[in-house]
């Protein structure tokens, strides 16, 4: 799936704080036509891409290349990480010297996902460059609402000195990569069974199998061959990666009709009643929906 990132023509990307207990998961597969960085300093944090599974943590340094489709798919509750993103004209601008060929070129993003564990040092001076720059952007909150590049109609990411943040996103950019040529790439791959990603594409789409065995049954197996399977390879619970997709699709269908009962934007999500959606709701912010969603769950009367 091919997302829209909405960056303003007078932008060179954007950056922010994303937070396991703020930030809605989008887990659907996607691809951009900007480059992606993200730097892990809390927590962990899980993708897919071409049939592999990678587990990142505290002072990962990872690369999504334009075009490189991949999936989020799981954070600990801690998890947080730095987004940053930079469009296609940034990169042809930025990238003029030899060192940096390489970014503005397709290759890279057809070998996996491009990685590197950081130094104390180096972590600690790309984290504070990254927070210095957040600094003046949009609230935390509402960024994280947004995933950083606005899912609700009309938002775009914004930032008090657009100059400022477009140079320090070049320096990001060039600091990063000059860390990752240091050749001390760590090996965080783990390939995938058939049966797990065919599991992974159907519990993505809206009309797939509703339950473990007509899941099982799909991808033919049995229930607890895949069930075993999928927890020892993806690393979390086949019940609670469906609950993550369930949360995610709310959160979609919650931006996109605000006005409507909340029960039926729970059914729609494929939640099986309240309760269960109260209970996934609470496990991944810390918080009851009523808390969160105050004002509207007051409206509705539920």
């Amino acid at each position: 799936m091919w997302e829209d990132l909405n960056i303003a023509p007078e932008y060179d990307g954007f950056i922010f704080l994303a937070e396991a207990m703020r930030n809605p998961p989008v887990l659907r597969p996607h691809q951009h036509v900007e480059l992606e960085l993200n730097l892990v300093v809390e927590g962990e944090v899980t993708y897919v891409h071409d049939n592999q599974r990678y587990c990142f943590s505290k002072g990962s340094l990872l690369w999504l290349f334009p075009q490189q489709e991949h999936q989020l798919i799981d954070r600990t509750a801690d998890a947080a990480y730095y987004v940053a993103v930079f469009t296609p004209t940034m990169l042809k601008q930025a990238c003029r010297g030899e060192r940096y060929d390489q970014l503005k070129q397709q290759q890279l993003s057809k070998s996996g996902i491009l990685h590197t564990e950081l130094r104390p040092a180096e972590f600690e001076g790309l984290r504070g460059e990254m927070a210095e720059l957040v600094e003046e952007g949009l609230d935390s909150d509402l960024l994280n609402r947004e995933a950083g590049f606005g899912q609700s109609a009309g938002f775009q990411f914004q930032h008090n000195d657009p100059d400022w943040m477009n140079a320090g996103l070049r320096r990001i950019l060039l600091a990063s990569w000059r860390l990752q040529s240091g050749q001390r790439r760590g090996r965080r791959e783990v390939s995938l069974h058939p049966v797990v990603r065919q599991a992974l594409n159907l519990i993505g789409q809206p009309d797939g199998p509703g339950d473990l065995a007509g899941l099982a049954h799909s991808v033919g197996v049995s229930p607890a061959h895949l069930s075993r399977t999928f927890r020892r390879e993806v690393g979390v619970s086949l019940s609670r990666y469906r609950n993550s997709i369930r949360l995610g699709r709310f959160w979609e269908f919650y931006r996109q009709a605000p006005d409507e009962n909340l029960l039926a934007l729970v059914m729609r999500a494929g939640f099986g009643s309240y309760a269960q959606f109260f209970r996934v709701y609470v496990e991944a912010y810390g918080r009851s929906p009523r808390n969160s969603l105050k004002i509207t769950v007051a409206k509705r009367g539920d």
